[in-house]
């Protein structure tokens, strides 16, 4: 049986990679500073004694040390990606996304720990000028966190030149579904429960983005992990279908039963700096490895303003199914 250290397993997608980790039989250990994680996360499989929980952070290179001892591979995910908060703090992306990244990277080499697989995002292309966006394409940042998730990639790379390291790193799109508590829906239906006549829209809600399911994330980070054997391997996961936040806003607003919403638009081609106004990504490359999203973003969408809805304990008429 394998054994897995998953960095951020309390979060929204760490959760689901848990899960799937646990479904095919890894000992996973946790480690999770539960700055945006939640036990309720993993509250299913308290009493699976392949799991353990620790409470910690990946700025503490002892913690890290010590929780990936005995293990054959490290899921990175813990991460700070609030981009709109790193506008005024300036080394939140440096502390938690690239020196916690070297943190995992040197507690592997001193434990003996061979893969890496690292969530990386589709935020360090910027405001791509090649759309579908390959995975050579090099794009200017636009935000920080992209910048520090660009050199965390760098850093892992350059470790498994001297180290014996294997790194997938795979570039995400915008991932929804269960557990997902930040984000657009989530800041929607904040705006309509409190305001049912109105919603503010950051941006010109012309954006436009690859709405990915977290089940069809994992699928893909776990398929990139078990047939891709390069010593770096890099991946972007997204959509070939994108949705506008107009189209994305209709849906929520159907799903909380309410009539006519007026919108209100705060201008400009993005919601905030750092949001880049369109999302496409080539997936060739990992669909040449047999991946395929099955969930359309439409249903995606659907799904996640449900289950954020009764997160909120909102009770309304549903939209159509």
């Amino acid at each position: 049986m394998k054994t897995a250290l998953v960095t951020g397993g309390l979060g929204f997608i760490g959760s689901h990679l848990v899960d799937r980790l646990l479904t095919d039989q890894w000992n996973v250990t946790v480690l999770d500073n539960l700055a945006t994680g939640h036990r309720s996360n993993l509250a299913h499989q308290s009493s699976n004694p392949a799991l353990t929980v620790v409470e910690g952070d990946v700025r503490s290179l002892e913690k890290v040390e010590e929780c990936s001892k005995g293990c054959d591979a490290v899921f990175h995910l813990a991460a700070h990606a609030l981009m709109r908060v790193s506008l005024s703090d300036h080394t939140a992306d440096l502390e938690n996304n690239l020196v916690g990244t070297l943190n995992v990277l040197e507690s592997m080499v001193k434990n003996k720990v061979h893969d890496f697989v690292f969530a990386s995002t589709s935020a360090l292309y910027g405001e791509a000028g090649v759309v579908p966006t390959p995975e050579t394409y090099s794009g200017i940042q636009t935000s920080l966190y992209g910048a520090a998730k660009l050199a965390g990639e760098g850093y892992a790379s350059a470790f498994a030149k001297f180290a014996p390291i294997r790194v997938w790193a795979f570039r995400f799109g915008t991932v929804l579904g269960e557990r997902c508590r930040r984000g657009a829906i989530w800041d929607f239906e904040h705006k309509l429960i409190k305001d049912p006549a109105e919603l503010e829209i950051l941006g010109d809600g012309k954006q436009r983005k690859d709405y990915l399911y977290v089940g069809d994330c994992v699928n893909g980070i776990m398929t990139g992990y078990d047939m891709a054997s390069d010593r770096v391997n890099i991946f972007n996961l997204g959509l070939q279908e994108q949705t506008s936040v107009d189209e994305l806003a209709d849906i929520v607003i159907e799903e909380m039963g309410l009539g006519a919403v007026r919108k209100r638009y705060t201008g400009g081609a993005s919601g905030w700096i750092g949001d880049n106004p369109v999302v496409y990504l080539s997936i060739e490359k990992i669909k040449a490895l047999g991946w395929n999203p099955r969930m359309s973003p439409k249903d995606t969408i659907r799904l996640t303003a449900r289950w954020t809805l009764g997160e909120l304990g909102v009770k309304t008429a549903p939209g159509p199914r």
